[in-house]
């Protein structure tokens, strides 16, 4: 943490004020871009998708349009599982305890968000149930939907060490990254994505990291190995 400067309320309602002022820039663009957002071109969706759920103990398979739940608009959380992993990545398990109250407002909101992940269906049920979360996940496991939107990666892509993800060419954390993307459904039943983000741009759904940064040391990451070094999943922490 720099050391802090020491000032009287009238100082630091002055250097407030001029804050202020930048803090409504940056609402005001971040209205912007989510107009701009709303406007990108729809892309239509062809591909017959099936998920794997558990829904009161019944085992389903559902199609993408089945995941909109009666609603016209989708989000999907692309949530780091690999089949062969015992528990979900903690970073996404961070963002994920920060949605979990969202499903239901969202719900209201005529938008649906579901977790999607490759690792087999009773894996996630059992690490949803570990994590005491109740949103919908389902198991995109012997579909190509992970790959289609670039958040899982084959072996060959990884041998290469370039991956296309996040609309470039990078360097993989593994075989799994993070994401979101938006679906509609239009009057006829037809499905387009309208929207994806990845990386650090999903640093809006991270609610802890916003309320860290109403503080005096904010994230305070800058002396770890990388950032989020210090999370854990919220019932791994000591003390």
């Amino acid at each position: 943490m720099d050391k802090p400067t020491i000032g009287s309320r009238e100082a630091w309602l002055q250097a407030r004020r001029e804050l202020l002022v930048r803090e409504k820039e940056l609402t005001r663009l971040r209205d912007r871009i989510a107009r701009e957002r709303r406007a990108l071109p729809w892309v239509r969706v062809e591909e017959d998708y099936v998920f794997h759920s558990i829904v009161d103990g019944e085992r389903r398979e559902e199609s993408l349009a089945e995941l909109f739940d009666g609603r016209s608009q989708l989000l999907v959380y692309h949530f780091m599982f690999d089949p062969s992993w015992e528990a979900g990545c903690k970073s996404c398990s961070f963002i994920a305890d920060s949605y979990d109250g969202s499903v239901v407002h969202l719900a209201h909101r005529d938008i649906t968000l579901v977790t999607v992940s490759r690792a087999p269906i009773d894996k996630l049920v059992a690490f949803r149930e570990r994590m005491g979360w109740s949103f919908k996940w389902v198991s995109s496991a012997g579909s190509s939907f992970n790959f289609d939107f670039q958040v899982s990666h084959t072996p060959e892509e990884l041998a290469t060490g370039q991956v296309d993800y996040n609309f470039a060419k990078s360097r993989p954390f593994g075989g799994e990254s993070p994401g979101i993307s938006a679906f509609v459904k239009d009057q006829e039943g037809a499905i387009f994505h309208t929207y994806s983000s990845y990386g650090r741009g999903l640093d809006s759904l991270m609610a802890t990291y916003h309320y860290a940064d109403l503080t005096a040391k904010g994230r305070d990451e800058a002396e770890l190995p990388y950032p989020m070094a210090w999370v854990r999943l919220h019932d791994s922490y000591e003390g």
